[in-house]
């Protein structure tokens, strides 16, 4: 988490990220945190019953039900956030997530023992060990992250750009 944190923190402070224009909005009602919490609960459900076909959900539905919780408690969201059009910290942690990615499956590629990957349906073009495709977790696992940490440490948690 630290990791993940520092790398978007840092890369929130690149001149064009700062003055990225307000981006589309999502829209700012009860549907749409609810649809994001039902969204969350299906994946969620989906990696439980039949995790070999639905394993990629499991970064993306944590995220789904604890952001719009934390929207409607007063504490960051990323949620909050895209309602406002303001997209730089989904962004800079999408980004942080990638570059420690990055180095996390290179360390792990040089490293004994180490994490081999066998991902039904895109364990080809590999990048280290990690398959391509397999990079694109890192995006919601950092979402996740911020959601988390924002949830369980609503007055001590990460949010950049503030």
């Amino acid at each position: 988490m630290p990791a993940v944190f520092e790398s978007a923190e840092w890369i929130s402070a690149a001149h064009w990220l700062r003055n990225l224009k307000r981006g589309p909005r999502l829209p700012d009602n009860r549907t749409a945190r609810w649809g994001c919490v039902a969204a969350g609960l299906v994946m969620i459900l989906l990696t439980i019953l039949w995790p070999r076909f639905f394993y990629p959900l499991v970064w993306g539905g944590v995220f789904l039900v604890l952001d719009p919780i934390n929207e409607s408690l007063g504490r960051a969201s990323l949620l909050r956030r895209v309602m406002d059009g303001d997209w730089r910290t989904v962004i800079s942690l999408a980004l942080g997530a990638l570059l420690c990615g990055f180095f996390w499956e290179m360390w792990n590629y040089y490293s004994f023992p180490k994490w081999t990957y066998h991902t039904p349906g895109v364990n080809a073009f590999h990048l280290f060990e990690m398959p391509l495709p397999g990079y694109l977790g890192y995006i919601p696992f950092s979402w996740e992250l911020f959601a988390l940490a924002n949830f369980l440490r609503p007055r001590t948690s990460f949010s950049p750009l503030s």
